[in-house]
This record gives structure tokens, C-alpha cells and sequence, in this order.
């Protein structure tokens, strides 16, 4: 198997609950600092996104509580699990994104970790926070989507 194709079957982690707590407005897609062992505990699939967070901090985007587990086969020069860690995007979309979070409830949450071209890239988007309603409501329209479904696939 070529390189490139198994790049493609490198698993990707997602941030499930944020669809759950977010309204997601934009996306962006940015590469990320890792030392070695993380590369390697990602592509094992060791790694998860459930309570991070982006932040612009002195002109840099910084991931924060991206838990990646230590790789299991590196002995001393193993990795923190938790760590800030710099994401890699241009001036202009920093300031963009900086601009865009400083409305109160308003974050940059991380969708997803997964590699491209070899490159492990994360997926980080702009996200206004859901109320309880909110949740209720897309809860609600979901089940219906569902019952919709069945009722479609009973009548074939």
C-alpha cells in the first residue's frame, strides 16, 4: 500500500458534543505543532477533543485541553497529554477569528483531527453557544428527521 493511501485510512477524531453545544457560524482548517510521539498517538487514534478550546493569545491560535494519550512505544522522550499547543494559520485569518470572539459567548471550538497529505490538521470553527432551549429544540428536530426516515422507508 502506497504512503498516500495509507494517509487516507489514518483515522480522524471528531468533537461530537460540540455540535451538541455550539451553533457552528465558520470553519477554518489549520495545521498544528506536534512533537513526534503525538503524530504517532494520533495516527493510533489516541486522542480526544471533547473539552478543548482555541484562544488568540499574543497574536498566536493556541489549542487548549486537546487530550492526545502518550504513545505507548516511546519510553523517556514520551509527550504531556495535555498541553497547549500552537495551531499554524495566516496573520489575516488570526485577527479575523480574534475579531469574532469578543462577543461574550462566542468560541473557537475544534471540530476535528485528522491528516492531510501526511499532515495532521484540525478543523476549528466559530461557535455561539446553544442554550437550553436550544439544545431541546435540535433535539426534537432530530427525532423528528428520524421518524420521518422510517415512515419513508416502511411505505418503500
Amino acid at each position: 500500500m502506497s504512503r498516500k493511501n495509507a494517509a487516507n485510512l489514518s483515522p480522524r477524531i471528531a468533537n461530537r458534543k460540540a455540535l451538541h453545544d455550539y451553533f457552528i457560524e465558520s470553519k477554518l482548517e489549520c495545521g498544528i505543532v506536534l512533537v513526534g510521539s503525538e503524530v504517532k498517538a494520533l495516527r493510533a487514534g489516541n486522542a480526544q477533543l471533547a473539552e478543548a478550546f482555541a484562544k488568540v493569545e499574543r497574536g498566536e491560535l493556541v489549542l487548549h485541553q486537546c487530550h492526545i494519550d502518550p504513545y505507548e512505544q516511546a519510553n523517556l522522550m514520551n509527550h504531556i497529554p495535555v498541553r497547549p499547543r500552537k495551531l499554524l494559520a495566516h496573520r489575516k485569518e488570526i485577527k479575523r477569528l480574534a475579531e469574532l470572539t469578543k462577543d461574550h459567548g462566542v468560541t473557537l471550538v475544534p471540530l476535528a483531527l485528522y491528516f492531510k497529505d501526511g499532515r495532521v490538521k484540525v478543523e476549528i470553527a466559530v461557535g455561539r453557544g446553544k442554550r437550553r432551549e436550544d439544545k431541546r429544540a435540535s433535539i426534537k428536530e432530530k427525532e423528528m428527521k428520524r421518524d420521518m426516515r422510517r415512515i419513508m422507508t416502511k411505505r418503500q
